[in-house]
């Protein structure tokens, strides 16, 4: 079953974040549970980043960033 996708707070950093990786995910056309396979997590846990609930650890972004086919783990993060 599929959590109810709840939308970022985008005044904060994470809900930027998470913004940016569900933009960024759906543009590269995986699902949230493709995303959450490949990385080896819940895919719970990437609902709770693109909620902006969380971060996603640091040692993952260059997996991420990888699977998503960007040049670098920074491209996954939102401008400050």
């Amino acid at each position: 079953m599929t959590p109810k996708r709840k939308e970022p707070d985008l005044s904060t950093y994470a809900g930027r974040c998470g913004a940016r990786l569900r933009m960024l995910r759906e543009k590269k056309g995986i699902t949230v549970e493709q995303l959450a396979a490949r990385l080896g997590v819940s895919y719970r846990t990437v609902y709770r980043w693109e909620s902006g609930d969380h971060d996603p650890p640091f040692n993952l972004l260059p997996k991420i960033a990888n699977i998503l086919g960007l040049h670098s783990p920074r491209e996954v993060l939102a401008e400050q």
